[in-house]
């Protein structure tokens, strides 16, 4: 039978149903009481995760599940036909549908919704003391006299109302099941806007700090300036925080690294097994590690606050209208922003968008957009080729304007890719979808810090990490193993050579992308390890190094534009490759999600070489 697959915790314990629409905190009530002891679950034959968690009150243990944040049970797409199907089918014993006390009237529409799925319900208006500050005053009492069900005020942020919460749950259960109606949509909506003019007390205007900052941040004229100068902030504290932390990180695998040696010699190891574990797997692990932490460790926060603040639904406003010229869903813009972090991320994340044709065109453009794993190399050649020497603040801003530079190729190349999908392979007109755009918030650092460090960083940390070791072994032994006295590394380059050339760059550079697909962290240690022909992946001891070695190997400008071109469109990693064939199960688009990227970026290489050679 099609379902979740759930376990009572104890036989006296309760299963209960968190629902609600976007945006009202319903997560964060979840995590306020369940803490971290949760678990994810498929609905069968379904790829929406719903979280599940317990907690208890008075020693009865209560099995709690988020379903998917919605606006309607209408089942126009997978989370609301999760969320009806759950609420319908008897699995939970109550259900908890989460209203926002600032947005009351909106959110009231969903919950009568629920009150015809479900026999026993309580509602949860949430935000308590966000509407307080805004000088609203919601009679909890007479509303639930209205809507005939328990209504309790809470404040999930602050952990206000949670027990009385539980209590309403407990009481509900010991009620006998309410008689459920049937009501038209334009029933639903008039009727909450009555309630919500019964119920709701406004003790002054609300603050207009929030539409000012709306008519900044979301119009024709200043939206998208501001959301390029947030993106450049970020990027520039990226750039100017994650060298000193690299660098320490790079010295303590370095020793971490000569103690292993000492130990293996001692345990009486061989030379190659030596070589084999520290020169291949740890070296290429440590230096994954190295380059990749520092700057997810401060990208990943930034970018949580500003999606803790409010502002993503804000860039997705700002970009719908681009991305709906393009045939795309706005939600795209969403998703695509996530991809700056993780790509697989960013694949996972097109789970909320309803349209199966737009959920594919997000998928197959997500990878255009550069991961946090492709920020090394650019940050390395940027600067090095287009920027001169010195360091200071001033270089620093440069690269970090030449990286929003790049950053904004990828995006246009996002929407003319997504173009040309929508018009040949997935024609069809754009869905139309319901964005909303929740009031600012303060960031609650709290949740900032786990979901950033806990949920993303050390979560896409752990997954390179796990393809980084035998990609160690694999470059290793390619660097090592010869075959009629040339290493195999030799002959991969020279079989790559004209290629590479015909692209503007040689068979080391096109060899490193390939060898770096379990991770684009290690291209450029593998790109140099191919131009000294050592066995081993090594570190440039400085940028001035770095550059000579690049020059007395060839490279120009025409080089470093077509290996910052191809770096930011080829293949996307093994990680992201894996989720795309999860998330679509198809052959046929995980194979367009890998030639699509590396076709753009061939086709580019090309033509800037051409231009190149004609100059």
């Amino acid at each position: 039978m099609s379902g979740l697959d759930l376990a009572r915790p104890q036989p006296d314990g309760r299963i209960v149903a968190l629902a609600g629409n976007p945006n009202v905190g319903k997560s964060t009530l979840f995590n306020a009481l369940t803490g971290l002891r949760q678990h994810t679950g498929n609905w069968s034959g379904k790829t929406v995760e719903l979280a599940q968690g317990v907690c208890r009150r008075r020693a009865r243990p209560y099995l709690l599940v988020d379903l998917p944040g919605t606006y309607s049970l209408s089942a126009r797409s997978a989370e609301e036909e999760i969320a009806r199907d759950f609420l319908a089918s008897g699995q939970a014993d109550a259900a908890v549908v989460v209203c926002d006390a600032t947005r009351l009237e909106r959110t009231l529409i969903f919950a009568l919704q629920v009150l015809e799925q479900a026999e026993r319900v309580v509602v949860c208006v949430n935000l308590m003391d966000e509407a307080r500050r805004r000088g609203a005053r919601p009679d909890l009492v007479a509303l639930g006299r209205l809507l005939g069900v328990p209504v309790v005020g809470v404040s999930a942020g602050r952990g206000e109302g949670l027990d009385r919460l539980l209590d309403a749950v407990e009481d509900v259960m010991r009620r006998p099941p309410r008689e459920r109606e049937t009501r038209t949509a334009a029933e639903r909506a008039a009727l909450a806007e009555r309630y919500a003019a019964l119920t709701v007390r406004r003790e002054r205007r609300e603050r207009s700090a929030g539409r000012r900052a709306d008519r900044l941040l979301t119009s024709r004229a200043t939206g998208v300036p501001v959301m390029l100068a947030l993106l450049g902030g970020i990027l520039w504290l990226t750039v100017a925080g994650a060298n000193v932390p690299s660098q320490w990180l790079f010295d303590g695998f370095g020793r971490l690294g000569g103690a292993l040696t000492a130990a293996l010699a001692r345990l009486g190891a061989s030379e190659t097994a030596r070589a084999v574990l520290i020169d291949g797997v740890w070296r290429v692990l440590s230096w994954v590690v190295s380059v990749m932490l520092p700057p997810i460790a401060i990208f990943f926060p930034l970018f949580t606050i500003l999606e803790d603040l409010g502002y993503l639904p804000r860039v997705a406003f700002v970009l719908d209208r681009a991305f709906c010229r393009a045939g795309a869903c706005g939600k795209q813009a969403l998703t695509m922003a996530m991809g700056l972090g993780c790509n697989a991320c960013g694949v996972t994340g097109c789970r909320i968008i309803d349209s199966p044709r737009e959920r594919i065109v997000a998928i197959l453009t997500n990878p255009l957009v550069p991961c946090n794993g492709r920020f090394p190399m650019l940050f390395s050649l940027v600067p090095l080729f287009f920027l001169g020497g010195g360091g200071g603040f001033w270089r620093t801003l440069g690269a970090a304007g030449m990286m929003l530079g790049v950053l904004t190729l990828g995006v246009g190349m996002t929407l003319a890719v997504s173009r040309l999908l929508t018009a040949t392979v997935l024609r069809g007109a754009p869905s139309s979808f319901t964005l909303e755009l929740p009031p600012y918030r303060r960031p609650r650092w709290g949740q900032v810090a786990v979901r950033s460090v806990l949920d993303r960083t050390l979560f896409v940390l752990g997954r390179a990490a796990v393809v980084a070791a035998p990609a160690g072994l694999l470059i290793w032994l390619c660097a090592n193993v010869s075959v009629g006295g040339v290493t195999l590394l030799a002959r991969i380059t020279g079989f790559l050579d004209p290629v590479g050339r015909a692209l503007g760059m040689d068979g080391v550079i096109l060899m490193a992308f390939l060898l770096g697909w379990p991770a684009n962290e290690i291209v450029v240690p593998v790109m140099l390890m191919g131009y000294l022909s050592l066995g081993t992946l090594i570190e440039p001891t400085d940028t001035a190094a770095l550059h000579a070695l690049l020059i007395q190997h060839g490279w120009t400008r025409a080089t470093a534009v077509c290996t910052i071109l191809f770096s930011l469109f080829h293949w996307p990693c093994s990680t992201t490759c894996l989720t795309v064939a999860r998330e679509t199960r198809s052959v046929k688009w995980t194979l367009l999600a890998i030639l699509l990227p590396a076709a753009v970026g061939a086709c580019l290489c090309a033509a800037v070489a051409a231009v190149g050679r004609m100059l």
